[in-house]
């Protein structure tokens, strides 16, 4: 099955709501598991969730799911007899596998035909590996996890930026709001300075880079437009009602016509307007097309989605793993620009292999 599209809305629907249960504990046991690999009771009551997804997923119709499931209990089988220690390598391919699931799942919920390639590959990938020997397990589930989260073996060069007086100013009350952003909600802490990080690193990576001021102008006001809507619709958790998502559409423009409205941001205002669309033309507000898209809203959609994921862990009281995010932001194939998900892969695994760690995220 390479591509699906929902058959039954209500026994899609109740999948869904049990997974928003049924991920969040996945991930606490996985995590949990992990600093106690030898607790047998753990490991069951694991292996009890990912059968009851499995056979959720079968009375719901959605015989995608089941081959992931079932590759992911041979493991933790392999696990339970003593065979195959439960290490880091492991656990991050189980989060990966349910992360994954998520998003075909999130995807679907749109109503059009999702691929499944993606997915696939995963399940192709972890069923190889249930007949690995164990002493190369650890180390071919790495490289799994990179070869599925797309890492490219290469350096970021560096660039060296001058600012005048009235620019610096600019930046600093760009910054302010920000921060005043950041100061709604707990979860949101680090993410300026985590977002100015890595969009300045990716920026740096490429072959191409925009303007930097202009970028880490965007970046500090992409989201500032979300302070003029109630905050109880920014930080609802669950899905959004019609009426949500056509408010919280509205916010890119605000922000863009602010930076619009002050000499010499202009291109600020463009990446801050265009941030929200989509290179297969289904993002707001005009639903452009890749080519129609300029480079920093390109760059800076990727920032913030995966802000967006570590946004979503920290709800689900979810260890934040830097790994994770930047997973769930390869899966979304036809919303990045391929040339700019190549930077952000690098960009993270030079932060890995440096031991470097963002604000806030493990």
């Amino acid at each position: 099955m390479d591509r699906y599209r929902i058959e039954d809305e209500e026994s899609f629907s109740d999948f869904q709501y049990a997974l928003d249960d049924y991920a969040p504990r996945a991930a606490n046991l996985l995590a949990a598991l992990r600093q106690s690999p030898h607790d047998a009771g753990m490991l069951a009551e694991l292996m009890r969730l990912f059968h009851t997804i499995k056979g959720d997923a079968g009375l719901c119709r959605l015989a995608f799911v089941e081959p992931m499931v079932h590759a992911a209990e041979d493991l933790l089988s392999r696990v339970r007899s003593g065979s195959l220690p439960f290490d880091a390598a492991l656990e991050q391919l189980l989060l990966l596998a349910m992360d994954r699931l998520e998003l075909v799942v999130s995807e679907l919920e749109s109503g059009r035909e999702v691929s499944l390639a993606d997915f696939n590959r995963l399940i192709a990938e972890m069923s190889q590996l249930n007949d690995t020997p164990p002493a190369l397990v650890e180390a071919q589930a790495w490289l799994v996890i990179k070869r599925l989260t797309g890492f490219l073996p290469q350096q970021p060069a560096q660039v060296t930026v001058s600012r005048s007086p009235q620019v610096d100013a600019d930046l600093l009350y760009f910054r302010t709001l920000a921060l005043q952003f950041e100061q709604r909600s707990l979860l949101f802490q680090g993410r300026t300075e985590r977002n100015l990080l890595l969009a300045a690193a990716c920026n740096e990576a490429s072959t191409q880079p925009i303007d930097p001021l202009q970028l880490e102008a965007a970046v500090c006001m992409h989201d500032v437009g979300m302070m003029f809507l109630p905050e109880e619709l920014w930080l609802k958790h669950g899905k959004l009602s019609d009426t949500d998502r056509l408010q919280l559409a509205a916010h890119p423009d605000w922000g863009a016509d602010m930076l619009a409205r002050m000499r010499g941001w202009e291109e600020a205002a463009r990446i801050v307007r265009e941030h929200h669309e989509r290179i297969d033309g289904t993002g707001y507000p005009a639903g452009k097309r890749a080519g129609m898209i300029c480079e920093g809203a390109k760059l800076l959609a990727i920032i913030d989605t995966f802000e967006a994921v570590i946004l979503k862990h920290g709800q689900r009281r979810q260890v934040r793993s830097l790994l994770r995010a930047v997973a769930e932001v390869n899966a979304c194939e036809s919303q990045f620009d391929p040339a700019w998900i190549g930077c952000f892969n690098l960009v993270v695994r030079d932060m890995i292999a440096r031991g470097f760690v963002l604000p806030h995220v493990r």
